[in-house]
C-alpha cells in the first residue's frame, strides 16, 4: 500500500501560499489528540535520537496551527517531535500549513502509509476515519456503506437503494490515494479486523502483539482462555505455529469437555427416569396356568 517515498513528500512539503519553513520553539508543537499510531516502538524512536544527536533533526515536521492558540499540531513527523522531546531540544524545523482537519488527516495517512509504518489495524481504523470525515458521516456507518457499494457493483441492490455516484467517487479517490487499494480487498481483509472481540483489539492497538497472532488468538471463544493465552502469547512471544499448535489443544479440551457435559447431562436424565414394570392382567396370569 507504500507510495513512492519521493511523490509523497513532494505532496506532503510542496510548496505553496499557506506553507512556511521555519524553525519553531518545541514547546509550542503538540501530537493530535487522535493519533493514527496507537504505539510507537521505542526502538524506532531510539534510532532517530541517535541520529539527531549527531546531525540534528534533518527533515521538518509537518505542523499545522491551532485555531484560538500559539500552539501548532504535528500532521507529519511524530517520531522525529518524540526524538526532539528525549534530546531536550530547543527548536525544531518545521513547515508550517494550514490544513482542514480533512487534509490533515489524509496527508498523515498518506506519509505513514508511504513509509509502511503503520499495522494492519492502524491501516483500517486511518482509512475509515478518513472516509467518515469526507463523506461527513459516522464512523459505524462506513464499513455498512463499503458493503452496501461492493454489493451495488456486483449487481446486487435493489433499484430504488443505489447510492450515488458522487458517494462512490469519494471512496474511490481515498482508496487510490493510499495506495490503490482495492475495495474488495480492503472488505475482505482489513474491516473484518474491527469486529475482533475488545480484547484482541486492544492488544493490537498497542502494538503489542502482530495482526496474524491476535487473528488466530480470536478463534479462542471462551473469553477467559483467551485472555490468557493472550498475555502468554504476548510475555513468552509465541511464534504463530506455537499459537496455531496450542489453540488445537484448547480446542480438543473444549470439545472432550463438551462430550463429557453431554454424557453426564445423559447419566443425570437416566438416573431421573424410574424403568417402567410391565403390568400383567390377572386375566393373563390366569390364562396362563390354564395352559
Amino acid at each position: 500500500m507504500a507510495r513512492d517515498r519521493r511523490m509523497v513528500e513532494e505532496f506532503i512539503f510542496r510548496d505553496d501560499a499557506n506553507q512556511t519553513k521555519a524553525t519553531m520553539p518545541l514547546s509550542l508543537i503538540v501530537l493530535p489528540k487522535a493519533e493514527l499510531r496507537y504505539y510507537i516502538d521505542p526502538e524506532e524512536v531510539d534510532k532517530i535520537v541517535a541520529s539527531a544527536r549527531k546531525n540534528g533533526i534533518l527533515e521538518p515536521l509537518l505542523v499545522r496551527p491551532i485555531p484560538g492558540s500559539d500552539k501548532h499540531e504535528v500532521v507529519a513527523g511524530a517520531k522525529r517531535y518524540r526524538a526532539s522531546q528525549i534530546l531536550e531540544l530547543a527548536e525544531v524545523p518545521v513547515v508550517i500549513r494550514s490544513l482542514s482537519d480533512e487534509d490533515a488527516l489524509e496527508i498523515a495517512l498518506i506519509e505513514n502509509f508511504a513509509r509502511s509504518a503503520l499495522t494492519d489495524l492502524e491501516e483500517t481504523d486511518g482509512v475509515v476515519r478518513l472516509l467518515a470525515v469526507k463523506l461527513k458521516i459516522l464512523l459505524p456507518e462506513v464499513p455498512p456503506l463499503l458493503h452496501h457499494i461492493q454489493n451495488q457493483q456486483r449487481g446486487r441492490t435493489a433499484a430504488n437503494n443505489v447510492i450515488g455516484n458522487d458517494v462512490i467517487d469519494v471512496v474511490q479517490e481515498v482508496l487510490t490515494s493510499l495506495g490503490n487499494i482495492k475495495l474488495d480487498s480492503f472488505i475482505s481483509n482489513r474491516l473484518p479486523l474491527l469486529n475482533l472481540p475488545s480484547d484482541i483489539l486492544e492488544v493490537l492497538r498497542q502494538g503489542k502483539l502482530e495482526t496474524s497472532k491476535a487473528k488466530a488468538i480470536a478463534r479462542v471463544e471462551d473469553e477467559k482462555t483467551r485472555i490468557q493465552f493472550l498475555e502468554d502469547a504476548i510475555a513468552y512471544s509465541l511464534s504463530l505455529s506455537e499459537i496455531k499448535r496450542k489453540i488445537k489443544e484448547i480446542e480438543q479440551q473444549t470439545n472432550q469437555s463438551h462430550q463429557s457435559k453431554q454424557n453426564q447431562k445423559y447419566c443425570n436424565y437416566r438416573k431421573s427416569k424410574k424403568p417402567r414394570q410391565k403390568q400383567i392382567h390377572p386375566n393373563t396370569l390366569s390364562n396362563t396356568g390354564n395352559h
